[in-house]
């Protein structure tokens, strides 16, 4: 089974912390100034894929998979980083 990443559809823009474990997403905008620059530096920039890995049994913190590293962040982060959420579409599996 291949997956085909042309065929991945994006989905309306919402908040990091209102993924599920296991979904991925494009960041599309930080909203916090302040954190800003401390985000960009650990990778989530805007246009990078991340992953959901982990949440927290009471839901803070959060582990993602961004840059090739995964990255723990507090809800009040996560809140700050709009995403559009990938799914894979039945046409992009690819069965061999």
């Amino acid at each position: 089974m291949h997956l085909h990443p042309t065929k991945l559809l994006l989905h309306s823009m919402l908040k990091l912390r209102d993924l599920k474990s296991g979904e991925s997403a494009i960041i599309q905008s930080i909203e916090d100034s302040d954190l800003f620059l401390k985000l960009m530096e650990m990778g989530c920039v805007p246009g990078e894929k991340i992953k959901v890995e982990k949440i927290a049994p009471f839901g803070d913190p959060i582990s993602i998979l961004v840059a090739g590293y995964t990255l723990s962040l507090r809800l009040t982060e996560a809140d700050a980083i709009f995403v559009e959420r990938l799914e894979i579409s039945p046409q992009s599996i690819e069965i061999q």
